[in-house]
């Protein structure tokens, strides 16, 4: 009898895009955050040997390209277990949507497997297993709010944001995101030539943002203190001084299906931006968080529509990232009232967006498409606190103060005849509990 899980979707609460690294990858920086919408994945185990692939959606690859077959075949040979595997996707988000579909899809799929055979892989080794297959797919064994760094595989748990409303967009657009890097480069005189991966699923949704031991708060110190036993880093660390931050969100405590990056530092300051902050004051100095949403090497257009612009340098720009997502981790951040009567433990969120995060895809994704800039003007308009490209696109997402705003907004996006869907963020309790439900 097989076994059915939920493979949930992915937004980015920000995302930028940094310098090219020596490997072809640019560093990124973003906030993860999983919400509600998904897909439904079934697993079968047989006797006999190898994966088979089922979904009726015709762009969806039933060969080894799969990121489902992908972390399949590595999940038994890291169990060192001998069967077959029927794995059926019923597709319910887009493709090339930005919402992470595919990696949640592997996910889903380890988590199924490991389920069936009543073996479970070390947290370490699913991380090892998952940064392998897709950049993304690391965020999908931890759920909630997230960050990462490097390319997006390297993913750290956050305190989590409140279950928000949320309305998705998916207009009728498979944006590439190997191109929406190349056309990054086009457009900011990144080097040219380099080779594009030949795993090109690496970057389809990914995205993450790096997490400092010092920035846990107090009420999110339970779940941390688990993440550490988890992943085996030392234990009793204090917590940091940005407790201001406590009140942004609940404490979660880690279920017993998270993971861990497998980059991650066992050691206990998190090395980030290739120095180590020892202090709170280089902290908030340095601030700095990588993220990742699909990097991916690749060879820079030679007919780029975009002319090179004169922008900050991108040291710059992943240290400016990294000191916004600092001050809101620490409740410092400045310009952002707090309504009269109410604490910041119900702000969070609006604490986040209102610091000007954006994501700099839509500085290339936009320009070609000019009906996706259309669609984050309706859901502004139509009173979303935050809208956004999630990832490369092309789904569009908005965030509003209550369910009956977004209702009314995703309204009115499908009488323009695009495909709205109304559903909320997920916190990482909420993520685990119901996966399995």
């Amino acid at each position: 009898m097989p076994l059915t899980l939920r493979s949930f979707a992915k937004i980015n609460l920000g995302l930028q895009i940094g310098a090219l690294r020596p490997d072809g990858f640019h560093e990124l920086r973003t906030v993860y955050q999983t919400i509600a919408l998904h897909d439904m994945i079934r697993v079968r185990v047989e006797r006999g040997t190898g994966t088979e692939i089922r979904c009726e959606d015709p762009r969806v690859p039933k060969d080894k390209s799969n990121t489902c077959y992908r972390v399949v075949e590595r999940a038994i040979a890291a169990l060192g277990a001998r069967c077959r595997v029927v794995i059926e996707i019923e597709k319910r988000l887009p493709v090339q949507g930005g919402l992470g579909g595919a990696s949640g899809n592997a996910v889903a799929s380890l988590l199924a497997l490991e389920r069936t055979l009543k073996k479970r892989l070390p947290g370490p080794e699913r991380l090892r297993i998952a940064s392998e297959v897709g950049s993304d797919v690391p965020l999908f064994l931890v759920g909630g709010t997230v960050l990462g760094i490097g390319r997006g595989e390297e993913v750290y748990p956050l305190p989590d944001l409140p279950s928000t409303a949320c309305v998705v967009a998916i207009p009728e657009i498979g944006v590439s995101t190997p191109q929406a890097f190349a056309d990054w480069g086009g457009m900011t005189g990144s080097p040219q030539g380099l080779k594009p991966s030949s795993h090109s699923d690496l970057f389809g949704t990914a995205e993450a943002v790096p997490f400092h031991e010092r920035a846990r708060d107090r009420a999110g110190h339970e779940a941390f203190a688990d993440w550490d036993a988890m992943t085996g880093r030392p234990q009793g660390l204090k917590p940091s001084s940005f407790g201001a931050a406590s009140g942004a969100a609940e404490a979660v405590p880690f279920h017993g299906e998270v993971g861990i990056s497998a980059g991650a530092s066992t050691s206990r300051e998190a090395n980030i931006s290739g120095s180590t902050w020892d202090t709170e004051k280089e902290l908030a100095e340095r601030g700095s968080a990588r993220t990742g949403e699909g990097a991916r090497p690749h060879m820079l257009s030679a007919d780029s529509r975009h002319p090179k612009l004169t922008v900050p340098s991108s040291s710059d720009r992943m240290n400016e990232f990294s000191r916004i997502v600092s001050a809101w981790l620490s409740g410092t951040v400045s310009g952002v009232p707090v309504s009269k009567g109410r604490g910041r433990a119900e702000t969070p969120l609006l604490d986040l967006v209102r610091t000007g995060i954006e994501n700099d895809f839509e500085r290339v994704v936009f320009p070609k498409y000019p009906e996706l800039r259309e669609v984050k003007r309706v859901l502004e308009r139509a009173g979303a606190f935050y809208a956004s490209l999630s990832g490369s696109g092309s789904a569009i997402y908005g965030l509003f103060v209550s369910r009956t705003s977004a209702e009314k907004a995703a309204a009115k996006i499908r009488k323009q005849g695009i495909r709205a869907i109304t559903t909320s963020t997920l916190t990482r309790r909420q993520y685990w509990k119901k996966i399995f439900d």
